[in-house]
């Protein structure tokens, strides 16, 4: 089945409540373990690849990678530039492949965010593809994505910047964080605040970035082999499947990836020291990454059965 667009995923997900994980890939194991977990699920799925997997891997790798993938499924399947910085950027993914683009100019002044975003969105809505933006600021650190501190979106700047950029969807800043040290205190998400932005603009498909939980069993794993991540908290797995029922579309996730992948590589090398072949290492990986997903799309997103 061909990439598709994230247009009729989002109508159907805002309909019946739900949201569609979007979820970091840099190689690989990770395409094949997200797939194979959808497939599993029988649900929509979003790839997306930041300006820091593009340099890892190449743009062109990842794309080949994924009509790979494509070729044994009948999901329904975006790919997706996650926090492009620039016209530039997002110009070359949109003539790549791509079916969405996101376009960060949250950084910005308010004026600048929508002249670059209306920029990429008549470029992009010329060839056919989707365009998100993003409104607020959440802290935290991923990749080349880094904010000191949360600016909360504000709903009246949030209709008109949609208003006059014309982008198709819009993440939000509620009190999500990127990477693994989300919180030093309890989670907290402005539910007012996204009861507010959905009731001025109703329908209208919203996303949450710094998304993932930081399972604790998988930070625990981590350190018992070896590594150095204590203190990480992320999101509790309850406030977004509250979101999701809420006019959040779209969930990003990568961080919770990368702690499955990396447990599960630190635990083989410490039962397995004699190991030195990728393969032998890198298929339980992929299998953690395939578990990791499948619980998002049943417990998390509720976007099961929903291919």
């Amino acid at each position: 089945m061909p990439l598709t667009d994230p247009k009729s995923m989002f109508e159907k997900a805002y309909k019946e409540g739900y949201a569609v994980g979007a979820f970091n890939v840099n190689n690989m194991e990770i395409i094949q373990g997200i797939m194979e977990a959808g497939a599993a699920e029988k649900a929509p799925l979003i790839l997306q690849v930041s300006a820091g997997a593009r340099k890892y891997a190449g743009q062109n790798y990842i794309v080949k990678l994924m009509e790979a993938a494509l070729l044994e499924s009948d999901l329904p399947v975006v790919l997706h530039l996650d926090h492009g910085p620039d016209f530039e950027l997002c110009k070359t993914c949109i003539d790549g492949g791509f079916t969405s683009v996101m376009i960060d100019g949250s950084h910005l002044h308010f004026e600048d965010n929508i002249a670059v975003t209306k920029k990429v969105v008549h470029y992009a809505h010329e060839r056919g593809v989707w365009v998100e933006a993003e409104l607020g600021r959440i802290e935290g650190v991923e990749d080349d994505v880094a904010a000191e501190k949360t600016i909360y979106t504000d709903p009246d700047q949030a209709k008109e910047f949609v208003e006059r950029t014309g982008c198709d969807s819009l993440a939000i800043a509620i009190g999500t964080s990127h990477g693994a040290y989300k919180f030093k205190g309890d989670a907290k998400l402005d539910f007012p605040r996204l009861e507010t932005i959905t009731k001025i603009m109703p329908d209208y498909p919203l996303v949450l970035h710094g998304s993932s939980s930081v399972p604790q069993e998988f930070v625990e794993m981590c350190n018992k082999y070896g590594g150095q991540v204590g203190g990480a908290r992320g999101i509790p797995e309850d406030l977004l499947r509250k979101a999701a029922t809420s006019g959040v579309c779209k969930i990003n996730i990568d961080t919770d990836i990368r702690l499955a992948m990396t447990a599960s590589i630190r635990k083989h090398f410490a039962e397995h020291p004699e190991d030195f072949d990728p393969r032998t290492y890198l298929k339980p990986a992929r299998e953690a990454v395939k578990g990791m997903v499948r619980h998002k799309i049943r417990n998390v997103l509720g976007c099961a059965g929903k291919a």
